[in-house]
């Protein structure tokens, strides 16, 4: 009994092992590079305007504070 739970684990990893390879390759199949390096882009240029008002806050934050 032990024998047919051990194969048919086996066969259950090799069929989502091919799953998930063939949905990968379908997925980066269709990535466009221009897009990707926009994007990339696009994503440095919000993280640095969001870490300027994370800075600036926590600077007024701290101002507040010392005057108290």
């Amino acid at each position: 009994m032990n024998t047919n739970i051990i194969k048919l684990k086996s066969g259950m990893i090799k069929t989502i092992g091919s799953n998930i390879m063939l949905t990968s390759c379908i997925l980066l199949a269709n990535i466009n590079l221009a897009d990707l390096l926009d994007y990339a882009l696009k994503a440095t240029i919000g993280g640095g305007i969001w870490l300027i008002y994370k800075i600036a806050g926590d600077y007024l934050d701290q101002k507040k504070k010392e005057k108290k």
